[in-house]
């Protein structure tokens, strides 16, 4: 079996999309060493750093940015497909092309701008949207990451529930109370971290909902004072358009400047150590396909706040503190800073709940999917 996957996020490791391929590609060559597998690169790629043993690189040539983005969906990643003369083309995200020489299978791990149409901005992002809608029900399979997002991509694309199989991702071995622990103090001083804090790592759109986090810590500055700051992990972006509201301003207004802590960029190396110093983690997203935050916190050991929706509660089980209002995050948020007994227990649920998430299960009930693909051909 040769399957021949869509490239162009492996060079881009900070978006979900990169991160599943470059987790899914290793363990599907350690559990299938006989499976031949191609990765076709983008136009602006020449190589591709990091590769598993024994896959072969595609180069392609062509433009970039968004319109080269859609030709090599469309063109060259299916023409390659064709010259490798592969069984199955695997498109790990949302962009699948309208027609293939191989069987597609294509990995839609959330529906954002259909769930959210506020994220479909300008009439090029509506007719991309709209060309991936309609190429998504071609595919043989369809892949994606909890039933939550299963469920939306039966209401939304109108695809049938026995032709989507979800695979939950998997959380990286160097998410450990202990493990690799040695550089956490190397890690605090890079970052210039507090002693004690709380933690939101993650994007800064509208619908991570970091302003809902902002107006919680309003009411832990009242009851704890500035002794526990907040750290805002993230990239930020250009501030104050409608997807990214003017957090920094928000900060001001709120009279958070003195508690409020801007992190950066982290490195993905310098992830689990950010988790594990700590002392409770938030995501206050109301909209993901899966929410790997909530499971890398719990996996460090270190209790997580979420946000009440369907896919954190399906992920979480028990182990996270649910919330739907920033009041009851303020609520959560001191009850973990001083309540022992039930930081303690949270921890414990979070451990054991992590341990149900692992990318070698994530690889195994891929390769399933690409068996039943090639049974029914």
């Amino acid at each position: 079996m040769h399957i021949a996957f869509n490239g162009w996020f492996w060079n881009q490791p900070h978006t979900g999309s990169g991160q599943y391929l470059r987790r899914l590609l290793p363990q599907l060559r350690k559990i299938a060493p006989e499976l031949k597998m191609t990765l076709v690169l983008p136009p602006d790629v020449a190589s591709a750093d990091d590769l598993p043993p024994n896959i072969t690189i595609m180069t392609t040539k062509g433009m970039g940015g968004k319109i080269g983005k859609v030709w090599f969906e469309q063109r060259l990643f299916p023409q390659a497909v064709q010259r490798s003369q592969a069984d199955i083309a695997h498109v790990p995200y949302w962009g699948s092309p309208l027609s293939s020489s191989a069987k597609l299978i294509t990995s839609v791990l959330d529906v954002i701008p259909l769930a959210l149409p506020e994220y479909t901005q300008g009439m090029a992002g509506r007719l991309y949207t709209a060309l991936v809608s309609a190429a998504a029900p071609g595919s043989a399979h369809i892949l994606t990451i909890s039933q939550a997002a299963k469920n939306d991509i039966v209401e939304y694309l109108t695809i049938p529930a026995e032709k989507i199989t979800s695979t939950y991702l998997g959380v990286d071995e160097a998410f450990h109370p202990r493990l690799g622990a040695e550089r956490d103090a190397a890690v605090r001083q890079k970052y210039s971290l507090p002693d004690r804090f709380v933690l939101y790592i993650g994007g800064f759109d509208s619908r991570k909902q970091v302003a809902q986090l902002l107006e919680a810590y309003t009411y832990v500055l009242k009851a704890e004072g500035d002794e526990v700051p907040l750290v805002l992990a993230g990239r930020e972006p250009a501030w104050g358009t409608s997807i990214f509201p003017d957090l920094r301003k928000i900060v001001g207004e709120f009279g958070l400047s003195d508690v409020v802590q801007w992190a950066g960029y982290i490195d993905e190396a310098d992830k689990p150590s950010l988790y594990r110093l700590a002392a409770l983690s938030v995501f206050p997203s109301k909209y993901e396909g899966f929410g790997l935050p909530i499971i890398e916190s719990m996996a460090s050991g270190t209790p997580v706040i979420a946000w009440d929706m369907d896919v954190s509660r399906e992920i979480s089980g028990d182990a996270a503190f649910l919330v739907d209002n920033a009041r009851t995050m303020a609520g959560a948020i001191l009850a973990l800073l001083l309540q022992a007994p039930l930081r303690e227990t949270m921890i414990n649920q979070g451990l054991a709940q992590a341990t149900r998430y692992n990318w070698r299960k994530t690889a195994q009930e891929t390769l399933a999917v690409y068996e039943k693909v090639m049974r029914d051909t």
